[in-house]
């Protein structure tokens, strides 16, 4: 596989944090193969309200309701994927995004919000914070948010897309971003997760 798009693939900065078109596109192509972490869950209560933020075509709901998950939205930005995963999935909750972050929930609503895979497309710091404070606007007091996300390769591929991304677009661009063959910007991140711990709240959800 080709390690890089050309720069001129790259979205506008307004679109790089949502990248619809690109993942309206991707709806019935794409396979999601995150996983869901199944021993974590065995305390969970299963009418817990769970949030499944960025559910894409719904795969991570399918799984909890099998799991016994009776209470689950899931949201996207891309009304392709909601599309698909109301096709797939015809008795589950799913919703668009007209304006993400933000999410047509009250506040405090919430027990659990998943984040699976979904910090890696979202590649600039600021959307990065608006997200992680939208999710904390709906957590319950005491919720919790699960971020399961990529970190940083050391592979000789990766490394050059790293390197190419930031001889792009300068140092302003955190370390990590790249661009793929077919037309997405995505971010891996530096471990220990130093990073991902700053987007959260100095006070508990």
């Amino acid at each position: 596989m080709p390690t890089t798009s050309s720069p001129s693939s790259t979205p506008p900065p307004a679109d790089r944090d949502t990248q619809t078109g690109y993942w309206d596109a991707a709806a019935g192509q794409k396979v999601f193969t995150h996983p869901l972490y199944a021993p974590w869950l065995a305390d969970v209560d299963r009418q817990t309200a769970v949030l499944d933020y960025g559910c894409g075509y719904g795969r991570t709901m399918a799984d909890l309701t099998q799991r016994g998950f009776t209470n689950l939205t899931g949201a996207d930005t891309s009304p392709g994927m909601i599309a698909e995963a109301r096709t797939r999935h015809p008795a589950l909750r799913f919703v668009t995004l007209d304006a993400p972050p933000t999410l047509p929930l009250p506040t405090e609503n919430i027990d659990l919000a998943l984040l699976f895979a979904v910090l890696t497309c979202v590649p600039d710091d600021a959307a990065q914070h608006a997200l992680i404070a939208e999710l904390a606007r709906v957590l319950k007091p005491g919720g919790t948010l699960y971020i399961s996300d990529y970190v940083l390769q050391s592979d000789p591929r990766n490394r050059a897309r790293y390197d190419e991304y930031a001889a792009t677009h300068g140092p302003s661009a955190p370390y990590g971003v790249f661009e793929t063959t077919d037309g997405a910007t995505c971010r891996h991140h530096p471990e220990p997760c130093s990073q991902l711990s700053s987007l959260l709240p100095s006070t508990p959800l």
